[in-house]
């Protein structure tokens, strides 16, 4: 046991300089002669004395400053260290690590269920498409296009909440045209290629068309072994292509 990994032991051994396992043997070695010949010292040493000890190699371990940092750039990251922080401090190191992971994947899980849609806008002069923001008011848009881009692995678990941000962009805008920029979608589920299909069929019915563009190799395969993939001429290499076809269209 302590030749095992601990807070204090780490502290002790990136003090000292260590950069291999080769240190672990050393300080096991080390404890096992402190243990025979060292003992009846140690024993007559005071608790508060050992406390010390550790508290003195372990406080550089601590470090608010990162914490500060964390927070700065996102939020999220910086709630998951207070927790973990916190709960190594009042309940113990394995059941602090074990809290921190829980926290870590109930907040992964949650962002992967709601995925964000983002309505993109076109850089002016360029061929560069963006999420539209406050930031960027004079990205161009384009009359009777809406362009969406999710984001994220599309599966049953966020194929409806996906639909229902698309079916509410849609009805705000009132496209003649959908393009999907799918782009940042590296796999499409059963479940979501049916949300897709079902998307489609919506707007057909409502008068509108849904083109899809920046598909992944892996997403195309799926696609041309489904419905999609019988003669439709509406997917796309890349948003900028769908665009010019838009265009080619609206001048005829």
């Amino acid at each position: 046991m302590p030749g095992g990994g601990g807070t204090s032991q780490t502290a002790v051994n990136r003090l000292t300089g260590a950069h291999t396992q080769l240190a672990g043997s050393v300080t096991a070695l080390m404890s096992l002669l402190a243990m025979l010949f060292l003992s009846p010292l140690i024993a007559l040493m005071p608790n508060a004395v050992l406390a010390a000890i550790v508290i003195v190699y372990s406080i550089g371990l601590i470090k608010p400053a990162d914490f500060r940092h964390i927070l700065s750039i996102r939020r999220t990251e910086f709630i998951w260290a207070v927790a973990a922080f916190l709960c190594v401090m009042l309940v113990g190191t394995l059941q602090g690590i074990l809290v921190a992971i829980i926290v870590s994947v109930v907040a992964l899980a949650q962002q992967t269920a709601n995925p964000p849609v983002h309505v993109l806008g076109r850089r002016p002069g360029t061929n560069v498409f963006r999420p539209r923001s406050p930031e960027h008011p004079q990205d161009e848009s384009f009359p009777g296009l809406l362009l969406l881009r999710p984001e994220g692995r599309l599966f049953f678990l966020n194929a409806e909440r996906v639909a229902e941000k698309m079916r509410a962009l849609v009805a705000q805008t009132q496209p003649t045209v959908v393009v999907l920029d799918l782009s940042g979608v590296f796999d499409i589920e059963y479940s979501a290629l049916r949300m897709l299909t079902a998307a489609d069929r919506r707007s057909r019915e409502g008068g509108a068309e849904l083109w899809l563009a920046g598909l992944t190799p892996d997403v195309y395969a799926l696609l041309q072994r489904s419905s999609w993939g019988e003669g439709r001429q509406c997917l796309f290499f890349n948003v900028e292509l769908a665009l010019e076809h838009y265009r080619a269209q609206a001048t005829k």
